[in-house]
């Protein structure tokens, strides 16, 4: 299978990327890891998994690549039973089993 991408290119990037990312993590855990943080950072850092955890499923419902790109029902209303009942129960796992319980319902149910 021919990539279109020089093996040394390839190899540089990767490492790169390596090294990129054992560097961030060695900053905050090895540099700062011993230290307490200021109360604004900690203040700030309780929101990260709020702010990622949509970023990664947000394209997943609105631009899924199942239907090339298409908007879908059983995506959505997946999407809005995930977000109802992570709201009133306040359990991740009860919204992860409403959420797949709907997609796959409704997949089942509109083929």
């Amino acid at each position: 299978m021919n990539s279109g991408f020089d093996p040394v290119t390839t190899w540089v990037v990767i490492i790169g990327l390596g090294l990129g990312s054992f560097g961030l993590r060695f900053v905050f855990l090895g540099l700062v890891g011993d230290r307490a943080m200021p109360e604004w950072v900690l203040r700030h850092l309780r929101y990260t998994a709020v702010a990622i955890l949509p970023a990664l499923v947000a394209p997943l419902v609105l631009w899924p690549a199942a239907t090339e790109g298409e908007l879908d029902p059983p995506r959505l209303a997946a999407a809005a039973a995930t977000v109802a009942v992570g709201w009133i129960t306040r359990n991740v796992f009860a919204a992860i089993g409403a959420g797949a319980g709907t997609l796959y319902g409704m997949l089942y149910l509109l083929g």
